[in-house]
């Protein structure tokens, strides 16, 4: 019998609290001391079929508690079986699409095992690879990677995925969202046939489910929430209004009291950092966080958002599932996302941690049919709400994009004239002055080709006389 939060209750028995699920003392200490006291859904599906064995194929929102849910069954493994070598092999492998989302679970998984003796690292890119590469040299029982610079390092021979016993894959969507199907593929090449294979993703397109089909192995399903649908605890509502207005929208809302912290979502790298100027300007503390951004700048952004520094952070959605804030009381879409699925993404970094939360967009009239779309995936009508009125004359300038670059000249290494129009004399990416000569068709393989021939044979064939 499925309970409200669509949890068989007749398979988890009185499982109300850790203990019950099977865990280990000492991650139950860990859990309590931290505040945890009641597991969530996925927590209660997962953690026993996954102490049992099973492989798990997941289907959970974000801020659902699945970090948890993957986590703690294989450190309670980790635990029970105890390497005495000191040259430890890599024993879980846990796959994430961001760099923040990497650390996130690192973070949570360093929370839940203080209790416990065992050592981890987390490998993504951004950052120089030498400390990355020391840890694992030291021995580690879990590594938590982006694939990128994780194959990297396998290619290198520096990281070794013979022994590993569990593979979980993170916000799988995702992964397959941001093009890393294919190093992912290379990865699992790499892992050893005979091992455990936890599977979680917020939703489950076709590519999804395939990819599912190919990694697990008579997997357990685990569902606490229909697929694509979006946080009971979230007030959802659209602003109408054109493109230009939407600074000011903007700066409007975020003036209000009501928005304690917020997380601002932008299609581009390049409208993040406009849209966080723009809000400096106006006197609301906020910092950009995008793929452009180093590793450091972006943990400090992060940083200084959990720690209230900054009212708000401006995202790409390269951010939307690697931001871990409990308080965050508002999602803006300054722009709607053309990806239905990265909306429900985007809002679920609000309402987290049982508390309720608010997603705002503002839509501008080329943005319907996203907002339609979206509609039509969360089979839900988002409330229209009247935003302020703004004048044309009200909506400051466009900056400027600062001098072109001067045309350069011929000569070595000369380049392009003009941003936009080819120099004349360019032939294949080549400028005719840039320092090579064109060679005569002859001596690039081309024939030679008679007097008379081609387009201008041709014409002068059809200027002569015609003969009976």
């Amino acid at each position: 019998m499925l309970n409200p939060n669509g949890v068989d209750e007749s398979n988890i028995l009185d499982s109300t609290n850790f203990d019950a699920l099977g865990l280990n003392q000492s991650l139950v200490r860990a859990l309590l001391e931290a505040g945890y006291t009641e597991p969530t859904p996925i927590q209660v599906q997962a953690i026993p079929k996954v102490i049992e064995g099973h492989d798990l194929l997941g289907i959970a929102q974000t801020g659902t508690g699945k970090t948890a849910a993957f986590s703690l069954p294989i450190l309670h493994h980790l635990n029970a079986k105890q390497v005495e070598s000191k040259a430890r092999h890599p024993r879980a492998l846990i796959l994430a699409p961001t760099r923040e989302l990497a650390i996130q679970i690192a973070d949570s998984i360093k929370l839940y095992g203080s209790h416990i003796a065992f050592k981890q690292t987390s490998i993504f890119g951004g950052v120089g690879q030498n400390p990355q590469v020391a840890a694992l040299k030291r021995g580690v029982d879990v590594i938590v990677a982006t694939p990128g610079r994780l194959l990297d390092l396998v290619n290198q021979g520096l990281c070794h995925l013979g022994h590993i016993e569990y593979f979980v894959l993170d916000e799988a969507d995702r992964m397959l969202d941001m093009g890393f199907i294919h190093d992912v593929k290379k990865i699992v090449a790499k892992l050893p046939r005979k091992r455990q294979t936890l599977f979680f993703s917020a939703t489950m397109p076709k590519s999804v489910s395939a990819l599912a089909g190919d990694l697990l192995h008579k997997p357990v399903n685990v569902s606490v929430t229909a697929q694509a649908t979006t946080v009971d605890r979230i007030d959802q509502s659209v602003i109408f209004t054109p493109q230009n207005h939407k600074q000011l929208q903007l700066i409007h809302l975020l003036s209000d009291e009501a928005v304690t912290s917020a997380i601002v979502f932008t299609r581009t790298k390049h409208r993040a950092n406009r849209v966080s100027l723009a809000l400096s300007k106006a006197g609301i503390s906020s910092e950009p966080i995008h793929g452009n951004k180093s590793q450091g700048a972006r943990q400090r952004a992060l940083g200084a958002f959990k720690a209230g520094e900054i009212k708000a952070l401006v995202a790409t959605d390269i951010a939307a599932r690697g931001i871990d804030v409990d308080a965050v009381s508002h999602v803006i879409n300054f722009e709607l996302p053309n990806v239905s699925e990265d909306y429900v993404h985007r809002i679920g970094r609000t309402a987290r941690a049982g508390a309720s939360g608010n997603a705002i967009s503002l839509c501008a009239p080329d943005e319907r049919a996203f907002l339609k779309s979206i509609e039509k995936l969360i089979k839900l009508s988002i409330s229209v709400v009247k935003g302020i009125e703004v004048r044309d004359e009200d909506v400051p300038p466009p900056e400027p994009r600062g001098p072109r670059p001067p045309r350069r000249s011929g000569g070595p290494g000369g380049g392009r004239g003009s941003r936009g129009a080819k120099p004349s004399g360019e032939q294949g990416g080549r400028h005719k002055s840039g320092g090579q000569k064109r060679r005569p068709a002859s001596a690039v393989g081309q024939k030679q080709r008679p007097a008379g021939s081609g387009n201008a044979g041709r014409r002068r064939r059809s200027q002569a006389p015609k003969t009976a």
